[in-house]
């Protein structure tokens, strides 16, 4: 009797990178653009949606989900810019608007800040570290720290206007107070986008993507308030081929991550991530299905000691910004109200 041996062997699994982040693009935007109309139109019982429009990547592709599902008669662009903002991230949102063939709407939010204080709290803050900031002078923050192994802290750069700058680590006081002030901008413009909803009888849109929602970089009702985020799933990395897939225009596509907040230009990786979004995603990803330093370090063709610091930093920002997340607290829930799904 012949005895056959089976030489067939399992195939070799493919070392952890960026392959874990590919998506079948065609199936997500018609799973999102289902669940826009299951959620706006059933369940929120809502006409149309608002989406304010930055001209980043994240805004654009939750405004070209939604005109797949609700079609650009029932999406509302909003362009909310103010006296930090950079001129491209209005003309990139009405390029945008343009595109997509949506109603948008301008307002320019700095009258409203300034009469809040909102400058003004922000620039005495600037001033305790750095007497002579005044006007002329751009100021941004800047994170590190965390993913190199220490706690994180803040540093003020402050160019004055002949181009110097100052380098100056934040003590708490003058950081938060710049934070509070800024917080404004976000603030400000979720009331408008509010508005709009109301008059409209629409849905806001929030648009946050994975990271983004995950780490806690977004304003308590700011940028973190809505009825919907419908990318809040994804990774930034598939934000960005989401894009290139609803073939949104390709100066939206390339342009790389901003926060569009201080008057210097500033990457989110330097304000906030400490990484390049690509790497973050990569790291977030390794966190979330239990790859080893190891793995990651290779992957991001950097030490097991840095990788490590990345993945400590994800769980100490999950802990500090929990309160960002959390609903208000009732003395005592009130039980009627559970059927309809409310605390």
């Amino acid at each position: 009797m012949t005895r056959i041996t089976d030489l067939t062997t399992a195939p070799t699994p493919r070392p952890f990178g960026p392959h874990v982040l590919e998506l079948d693009l065609d199936a997500e935007v018609r799973r999102i653009a289902a669940w826009f109309l299951d959620v706006v139109g059933k369940r929120l019982r809502r006409r149309g949606v608002v989406v304010a429009m930055s001209g980043g990547i994240d805004s654009s592709v939750c405004a070209a989900l939604a005109v797949r599902a609700f079609g650009p008669g029932r999406v509302l662009g909003l362009l909310l810019p103010e006296r930090d903002s950079s001129s491209l991230s209005s003309q990139l949102g009405r390029r945008l608007a343009d595109h997509l063939g949506i109603e948008a709407v301008c307002q320019d939010i700095a009258p409203t800040l300034e009469a809040i204080g909102c400058y003004q709290w922000r620039d005495d803050a600037i001033r305790s570290v750095v007497p002579e900031y005044g006007p002329g002078w751009k100021n941004k923050i800047v994170i590190a720290g965390g993913t190199a192994g220490v706690p994180n802290h803040f540093r003020l750069i402050a160019q004055d206007p002949a181009g110097s700058t100052r380098d100056i680590r934040l003590p708490a006081k003058a950081y938060l107070q710049i934070v509070a002030a800024t917080n404004h901008k976000q603030r400000i413009r979720k009331t408008l986008e509010y508005f709009h909803a109301d008059r409209l009888h629409y849905a806001v849109v929030g648009t946050p993507n994975r990271l983004e929602y995950d780490q806690g970089f977004f304003v308590k009702n700011g940028d973190g308030s809505a009825d919907v985020k419908p990318i809040a799933h994804l990774y930034k990395t598939q934000v960005y081929a989401l894009a290139r897939h609803l073939g949104l225009p390709p100066e939206i596509c390339d342009a790389r991550p901003t926060t569009d907040t201080y008057s210097l230009p500033q990457g989110q990786d330097e304000f906030y991530f400490g990484l390049p979004y690509e790497q973050m995603d990569l790291a977030l990803w390794a966190r979330n299905h239990g790859v080893s330093a190891t793995e990651l370090a290779r992957a991001l063709g950097t030490s097991e000691e840095r990788a490590a610091d990345a993945l400590r930093d994800i769980d100490n920002k999950r802990r500090t910004t929990a309160y960002l997340h959390a609903r208000p607290v009732l003395c005592e829930s009130i039980a009627e109200l559970g059927e309809f799904g409310i605390a």
